[in-house]
């Protein structure tokens, strides 16, 4: 694994070794931290779901209460959390200036990225996201236990700013001058269907780049060479200045850490689609 892959992604089997080796009893331990996102887009039993089995002493993770603020059509429907409020949360599962924090889902990362992300723009870089998530984990043969886990609270401090951003005219100005990844579905992109957001289409010049075309046929990440081959086929060049937007910030932020998986840094637009659309004024592109 190079670097900057390693970086972003671990597998089940480095993190059963290290949960083995830390032991899970002491949160200070050095064992990693487990965070569960169980999130999709329409689904409200993420909790459920975690307490009829995770990864061992996994903290569950409510992406609509602690990843987000409270959506409107001026911020969208995830606008990003303020340092107080992603303070108290981190802190609430545990979070400690040192922990190492491992992020996973059952949807091939792609909202635990979201998690994952948060916590490097607030000055956390000792994350990364377990490649294939809960299925990858089973694959494996690992266990999995029920009910809920508690941690000792944290002392995280949110120091917002560690990764990139971009507002609305930001992400005008970079369809033009750079490179701006639409990271929903493709016909999303083209405006043949728009489930939840008020305008169906794109920002014009922004570029088709499906999230799921990040992962492999069982929800891992494509290997580096496949990720890079896809990209450049997407004009993502060396020089190149690239920004990623999505429905509500959400999913492209699997796209930012795949980008950051080859060694690419990319720039998020947390308002998104959901944002963009309800502004009468922003064009709309559909094609």
């Amino acid at each position: 694994m190079s670097p900057a892959r390693d970086r972003v992604l671990v597998d089940a089997d480095t993190v059963a070794a290290d949960l083995q080796l830390g032991g899970l009893q002491d949160p200070f331990g050095g064992a990693p931290l487990l965070l569960d996102v169980r999130w999709a887009l329409g689904r409200t039993d993420g909790l459920d779901r975690y307490e009829a089995g995770h990864l061992p002493g996994a903290v569950y993770v409510d992406l609509e209460a602690e990843l987000a603020a409270v959506p409107s059509p001026e911020a969208g429907r995830h606008p990003l959390p303020s340092a107080a409020e992603f303070q108290e949360a981190a802190r609430g599962w545990g979070v400690c200036s040192d922990s190492r924090v491992v992020v996973y889902d059952e949807v091939g990362g792609t909202s635990a990225a979201r998690a994952w992300w948060l916590l490097r723009w607030f000055g956390h870089d000792a994350v990364r996201i377990l490649d294939g998530g809960l299925e990858a984990w089973r694959r494996a043969g690992h266990p999995l236990e029920v009910g809920i886990t508690s941690r000792v609270p944290g002392d995280m401090v949110a120091h917002p700013g560690g990764m990139p951003v971009l507002d609305a005219d930001d992400a005008a100005d970079l369809a033009t001058s750079g490179v701006l990844l639409d990271a929903r579905a493709a016909e999303r992109y083209r405006g043949e269907v728009e489930p939840v957001d008020p305008q169906a289409g794109h920002i014009p010049g922004a570029v088709s780049a499906p999230t799921t075309e990040n992962l492999d046929d069982e929800g891992a990440f494509r290997s580096e060479a496949e990720l890079r081959a896809r990209f450049t086929s997407l004009g993502v060049r060396p020089d190149a200045t690239v920004g990623v937007y999505c429905g509500s910030g959400v999913t492209a932020a699997h796209e930012i850490a795949a980008l950051a998986s080859i060694g690419v840094p990319a720039a998020l637009y947390p308002g998104s689609w959901s944002q963009w659309s309800n502004d009468p004024g922003r064009p709309v592109a559909v094609s």
